[in-house]
Parts: C-alpha cells; structure tokens; sequence
C-alpha cells in the first residue's frame, strides 16, 4: 500500500468529520472536541484558532469541489475580518492559515492583504519584532514561539518590506527562543531590563520546537538566494530533534513530563514543516520527507478515528484526530480532538495526495 493510498482515505475521513463539525457548530468556531463524544467547545469570534477552522473548510471546498463548500469556507473567512486590525500576533495564525487556501476568492485575498499591511505597521523597530498583543489577555510585550508560524509567509505577502520585517521578526524569535541553554518557548520583555524567559509555556512545551520548525521552514521557501546562516543554524538544530530516529513520532505534550499526555497536533504541525523541507534542495529532504510519511502514518493508525468501534468508542464519530493536548499544566482538553491537529492533519495528508502544494500554504 503507497502513502497515497492510506493518506487518501484518511484524508476523506477528516474532511467528512469537517462537514458533521460545520453543522454542529453553525457560525461558532470550533476549539476542542470531547475525545469520548465528539462534542465541540466553541467561540464566538474564533480565537487564535480561527483561521485553522476556515482553512479546514477550504481543503473540504477543494477536495469536493461543491460551490456549497465553497460558500461554507468563504462565508467563515469573511468571519475573521474583525481581526485584521487586532493587536495580537497571531494574526499570523488566523489569517494566513484562514485565507491560504482560498485561491481565487477576491475577498480572502483582500482581507489577507489587508491583514499583511496591518501586521506589517505594528512591526516594533526596537524590539525586531511583532510583540504579544494585548488582545488575548495578560503581558503584551511577549516574544513567544507560537507568534512565528503563520506571521512569516502574512508579512512577506507585504512586499519587500514585509519581507525584510518577517525575516526580522522570526530571527529575532530565534535568537531568543534557541538560546546556548535550550529551547525557551516564550520570553517577556521589561523596558529597564530586557528581555527574561517565561514559566509558561514551559521549556519542554511540544508545540514550541513544533511551531519554530513550521516558521523556519516557510522562511526558507521565501528566501531568494542563499538562505542566512542563523536561518540555517536554526533549521539544523531542530532537525536534529524533529528527524532523530529514536525520537518519538508523536511527542509527549510537555517532554519533562513523560508520565503525561502525549500532543498528537504537535506531530501534525512538525510533519508539515518536514515536508515542506523535504521540498528544499540539500541532503536531508530525502530523511525529512521519510520523516514526514512516518509521522503522519501514525497519526492515521493510532490517533485518527475509526468508522467503527467498539465499547464506550462506539458513539465517537470518525474521522478525529484524537490525543491533542491544549494545555497540559493546566488540565485544558489534555487528551482531545483540537481544531489545528485536524487542519494540520488534513494539510499533510492532502500534500501526499496531491491536493496541495504544500509549499504554497
């Protein structure tokens, strides 16, 4: 059986539990699902997650073809605009994942342009970077892994100075959060004393490295020319980890808790960065790509819903991408079905199939 076979059924079944997700939710956006029920935690506005929700719906539209889809996608995009001018940076997130996908909407490809701009004017020329924000609560001055991925390729679609602005924002991050002394997912920033690292996200957070990865493997794809030395610096140290081969295919949630829960949509996220780097010229695609294919297969075989189950599973609907962990130190959905680990799941998956190209997303 090839990766196209089994991707491609697992593929259709993320995208059909997509089309039973839309009907349950109606115009909220979905969050995390209870791993027993099926049953979605929602929000109104969408979140840091918004855009992952859309863009699942784009990948439906594109797989099935039905203007119907279609209209669900572009009708739930349109629904992110309010955050194009929010002072967070994970508008990265929500609004490059929520309007990648939508190739040839007029209005998607205005509100990610929009989004590019905005983003691009609130780049701090002291601190290098895109801070926090204050729209999601707590400290605004942060520099935190998760506010890479998405950024990237939303400010390089701002032209040459959006371009040079996200080659400083991610090396900046990178600075930071790949120090001498490890990994350090989240930093905050003090006017008299600098920058200090934060106690959460912890070092050992799965999504930190995950997330980094996914930034640095975009940068790469828009760097013309020869690619930086700290970019490639960058990418070496956490491909030693990401295609080490006694390393975990799917990482512990938290890798100084290894009695806790394992983060199946940190997986996902590091499988898409692999094979976007597998599309890169140099000697490690070929490991990458493998990698990559490994990963997703045990996703599929051991995290993804059956159509059929047994015993208590037996009312669980297929098609969920089972042991995703929100928050492991604070016991949020530490063993769910979460809304990125679909849309990651169903991106690498629909790269194998040949419904992507994964380098354009």
């Amino acid at each position: 059986m090839t990766p196209k076979d089994w991707a491609g059924r697992a593929l259709a079944s993320v995208l059909d539990r997509a089309a039973v997700t839309r009907t349950d939710v109606g115009t909220r956006f979905p969050l995390y699902a209870d791993p027993g029920s099926g049953r979605w935690t929602t929000t109104g506005r969408g979140s840091w997650t918004g855009g992952f929700w859309a863009g699942l719906l784009w990948l439906r539209a594109r797989y099935t073809g039905a203007e119907a889809d279609r209209a669900a996608a572009s009708e739930c995009t349109a629904r992110l605009a309010p955050w194009a001018d929010a002072d967070t940076v994970t508008r990265g997130l929500i609004l490059w994942y929520g309007t990648a996908l939508a190739f040839g909407d007029g209005e998607a490809t205005a509100l990610r342009s929009r989004a590019a701009q905005a983003c691009l004017g609130a780049m701090d020329p002291g601190l290098g970077l895109i801070p926090w924000g204050s729209a999601l609560g707590g400290p605004r001055l942060l520099a935190r892994a998760d506010g890479v991925p998405g950024m990237v390729p939303l400010l390089a679609a701002a032209g040459p100075e959006g371009a040079a602005a996200a080659g400083a924002h991610l090396q900046r991050h990178l600075d930071l959060c790949l120090g001498d002394d490890g990994l350090r997912p989240a930093w905050r920033f003090d006017a008299e004393t600098g920058w200090h690292p934060c106690e959460d996200p912890p070092p050992g957070w799965s999504r930190g490295r995950a997330w980094l990865l996914l930034a640095v493997a975009d940068a790469l794809h828009r760097t013309p020319g020869p690619p930086p030395h700290g970019l490639v610096r960058a990418a070496e140290r956490l491909l030693s980890e990401a295609t080490l081969p006694s390393g975990p295919l799917v990482p512990f949630a938290d890798r100084s808790r290894p009695e806790g829960p394992l983060d199946s949509s940190a997986a996902a996220i590091t499988a898409v960065a692999l094979l976007k780097l597998a599309r890169m010229p140099g000697s490690t695609a070929r490991v990458c790509s493998c990698r990559a294919v490994a990963v997703l297969n045990r996703l599929v075989e051991a995290h993804l819903s059956p159509p059929t189950a047994d015993g208590p599973a037996a009312h669980r609907p297929a098609g969920m991408l089972l042991d995703g962990c929100y928050d492991s130190a604070k016991g949020t959905a530490v063993r769910h079905e979460l809304i990125w680990g679909d849309f990651f799941l169903a991106l690498g998956l629909a790269a194998l199939t040949g419904l992507v190209d994964i380098t354009q997303v």
